[in-house]
Parts: structure tokens; C-alpha cells; sequence
């Protein structure tokens, strides 16, 4: 199950998540302590009454209780929770000053950019023309300075294991510091009430070790295809190198299912919201396609990406997320099985 996969607080990947997780177990300990203290202090008050009530004297008057059973009810019910909870708010600050990381984020050596929408997630790479969705992938071992921003409503990004809540805003731009120690992929959602699907609204952080890093950059850089490709292979009307368009390096001749999906992409009504590179598709409505089938899941986290989902998303996207922007597409069996084979040559 998918759910499975969205991980606690508890196992920390990273200096900013070790940090919470630290003032979290303070809190907890902190809570445990003082409901100890404070039902001791009751019990002692309680006690203290039963005892004052059997030594009434013949005129129903308590009797002379001695003053230390007051101070120590006082201390216990009110002065020790004191000291806990400034003690717990002075820790709440530093941790605050700790995670903030605005000024250490503005020295981050990688910038990502996250766009929020109902309900998915836009993600770019501005220092490399990168752009992906519902996908952020960082190098281990480096502060990684996120931009988030929004375009309709209020949202919240969260990954539980690298780093607190910051709030994603429209008209400004929040930022939030990640930082993975080890290589691994770590999940993330919304975590404000943004809507119908605000549950569906999640995302991976997939974490690199540098040189791997390097070359996903380098392949997400790169065109899906090259303009003017033709079925020999050629790069395009001169029959240079195919490469010096964009194409896949390597990349062989499409097949003939392949080009058929192409076209059926190209005279759908798919072009007016996604974007691939390198063809004319060039909507910005919902997330651009380009490397599609590097990704592990499709919808922000609905469904895995795989043949049979990609059916069901593309025939029938109210079904699988109601309340997600996407129309659904009248094709025919053919017509969808192509598209979905060219939909999954887009690596």
C-alpha cells in the first residue's frame, strides 16, 4: 500500500529532521513528567483533605494541619510544570532558530523551486532548465535551498524524515532547507487542507549520491526528442547528429506504436495543458511530460506509474482523483495503447 510508504517523524534522515525529532522526544518526556507531578500533587491534596477531615475537633473545625503540605502541593502543582514548560519553550526556540534556515539556505549550493497546485506539485531546477512534477530529487550530503511558492491556495510541504512544515503561500515565496544523509527515497505530502484531494497531494524526495545526482540532471536536461526526427534515425532535415537536437543519445528509430501515440498526443486535446520538450506541446496547465516515465508514481502519489495506471488516468482521471483538474480522454483501445507506449518512451 501506498499509505505504507509515507513515513513518521521518528526516523530521521537528515541534520534538520534529527533536530525535530530531538525537540519531539523533548516534548514527549517533558508531557510524561509533568502529568506525573501534576496527579502526584493531586493525590497529596486529596490525602491531605481525608487527614484534615479525621482530625476535626469536637466543634467541627479542622484541626491544625502544618504549612509544608501547602508548599509542597504548590510546588508540585504549579512551580515544577512551570520550570518544565519554560524549560520546553526556550528548547522550542532554538529549535525554531535551528530549522529555519533562511540565511543558511541563501549559501545552499542547489536551488529548487516548488510550485504548489490543487493537487499536484511543480518542480524546477532554474540554474539547469530542469522542470518535473510530484518528484524532487537532491544530492546526499548537501544543504538543498527549496523555493516554494503557490498558485491558487494555501498548502503546506512536509517531509517528515528531512525536514519540518513550511507553508506554501500565494504572492510569496517560503523556503525551506533539505538535507539527506544517505541515499534513499523519502516521502512527503501537503500537510494544510487545500481541497477535495488535499489527501492525494504528495510527493517523493529522492535522494542521490553525487555523481548519480549528476547524471539524472543531465538526462532530465535533455529533450524527449528531437524536432524533425525521422524514422531512419536522422537528427533532422540535414541528417546531422541527432544528439546536437536534443534526441536521447543512443536512441534509436521510434517504433511504428510509438510514433503512432506520438500523433495521437499531438492532435489531442493533451497539448493545451502538458509540455514535452523537443516536440509542440508546450502547455502549462498540468505537469510537463517530458521524462514521464522516469517517475515513480503518477497523479501526486494516486497510482503507481505502470501501464495499467496509466490507462485508468488517462480514460478516467475523475474516477481514480475526483476534483483534479485533469479531463478525462475518449480514445479507442488502439489509440489508447499506443499512446500509452509512447507515453512510457519518454525516459
Amino acid at each position: 500500500m501506498i499509505d505504507a510508504r509515507i513515513r513518521s517523524v521518528f526516523p530521521p534522515a537528515g541534520g534538520v529532521a534529527d533536530r525535530v525529532d530531538g525537540h519531539l522526544q523533548l516534548l514527549l518526556v517533558a508531557g510524561s513528567v509533568v502529568w506525573v507531578i501534576v496527579v502526584t500533587a493531586m493525590f497529596v491534596a486529596v490525602l491531605r483533605r481525608r487527614r484534615a477531615e479525621r482530625t476535626e475537633g469536637d466543634d467541627g473545625v479542622p484541626g491544625d494541619e502544618p504549612g509544608r503540605g501547602h508548599l509542597v502541593v504548590a510546588f508540585l502543582g504549579g512551580v515544577a510544570p512551570a520550570v518544565i514548560i519554560l524549560g520546553v519553550m526556550a528548547d522550542s526556540v532554538l529549535t525554531l532558530r535551528d530549522t529555519g534556515g533562511t540565511a543558511d539556505a541563501s549559501r545552499a549550493p542547489v536551488v529548487v523551486e516548488v510550485d504548489g497546485r490543487q493537487f499536484w506539485w511543480e518542480v524546477r531546477y532554474p540554474e539547469h532548465d530542469v522542470e518535473t512534477a510530484n518528484e524532487i530529487h537532491i544530492p546526499t550530503g548537501q544543504d538543498v535551498r527549496v523555493e516554494l511558492t503557490s498558485d491558487d491556495v494555501i498548502h503546506s510541504f512536509w517531509v517528515p524524515q528531512l525536514a519540518g512544515k513550511v507553508d506554501l503561500v500565494p504572492g510569496r515565496t517560503n523556503v525551506v532547507t533539505l538535507h539527506a544523509d544517505e541515499p534513499g527515497t523519502y516521502w512527503g505530502r501537503c500537510a494544510e487542507y487545500c481541497g477535495l484531494q488535499h489527501a492525494w497531494m504528495r510527493f517523493v524526495v529522492v535522494a542521490h549520491d553525487e555523481p548519480e545526482y549528476a547524471g539524472w540532471l543531465e538526462a532530465q536536461g535533455r529533450p524527449a526528442e528531437s524536432p524533425g526526427r525521422t524514422d531512419d534515425g536522422a537528427g533532422g532535415p540535414d541528417g546531422g547528429d541527432e544528439t546536437a537536437g536534443g534526441a536521447r543519445p543512443g536512441a534509436g528509430p521510434d517504433t511504428e506504436e510509438v510514433a503512432a501515440g506520438r500523433e495521437i498526443f499531438m492532435s489531442s486535446s493533451c497539448v493545451y495543458c502538458h509540455t514535452i520538450a523537443g516536440t509542440e506541446a508546450r502547455g502549462t496547465l498540468g505537469p510537463d511530460l517530458t521524462h514521464l516515465a522516469s517517475r515513480q508514481m503518477i497523479g501526486a502519489g494516486v497510482l503507481p506509474n505502470d501501464r495499467e495506471s496509466l490507462a485508468r488516468w488517462i480514460t478516467g482521471p475523475q474516477d481514480v482523483k475526483p476534483g483534479n483538474a485533469m479531463p478525462g480522454t475518449d480514445l479507442s483501445e488502439d489509440e489508447l495503447d499506443a499512446l500509452i507506449t509512447y507515453l512510457e518512451s519518454l525516459e
